[in-house]
């Protein structure tokens, strides 16, 4: 069976930056696969894209570029933000607010969004909101290890079910 649309694919890989030399970003091996529903919108277009049509047991190799990836870094995403917003009961938690620490807030729509602490001055917080690997060409390499086909419910709810799925 090969990768498609409404496909349940596993598969293990490695991310690294820039190229197949280039620094380990991350590491999905076997015992714990990468196992998702294919053409739901949940990963990279040009990743999917990369992995279409491939069978259990085909090996891949790919790169990205950042436009392809997670977009440019982008200048406008380092804000800063008032140090009072991070109270809690009229106090701040020393060990949250701390430089490089992500912190989940909200955008204006009550969206969660991920920030990295940059700075922390007398009465405001420089944060990065960018992906962590925003700016960065990326390369994927690793094997497929099994496609099957999706449930009417992981259809249904847009996810895989079972193991290394969500579990409802």
């Amino acid at each position: 069976m090969k990768v498609g649309n409404q496909k349940v694919v596993s598969l293990t890989y490695e991310l690294r930056q820039k190229d197949a030399q280039g620094e380990l970003i991350q590491k999905v091996d076997s015992d714990r696969p990468f196992v998702y529903l294919f053409g739901v919108g949940g990963l990279l277009p040009k990743f999917e894209e990369s992995l279409n049509d491939l069978e259990a047991g085909d090996k891949f190799s790919f790169e990205l570029n950042s436009k392809d990836g997670y977009g440019e870094h982008n200048a406008e995403a380092i804000i800063d933000l008032d140090k009072k917003i991070f109270e809690v009961e009229g106090k701040i938690d020393d060990e949250l607010l701390q430089i490089g620490n992500q912190i989940t807030m909200q955008d204006q729509n009550g969206n969660p969004l991920d920030g990295v602490v940059l700075e922390i001055g007398d009465d405001k917080v420089k944060m990065d909101f960018n992906h962590p690997l925003a700016g960065m060409d990326l390369h994927f390499s690793g094997n497929i290890l099994e496609v099957r086909e999706a449930t009417k419910e992981e259809l249904d709810h847009g996810h895989v079910h079972g193991p290394h799925g969500a579990q409802h």
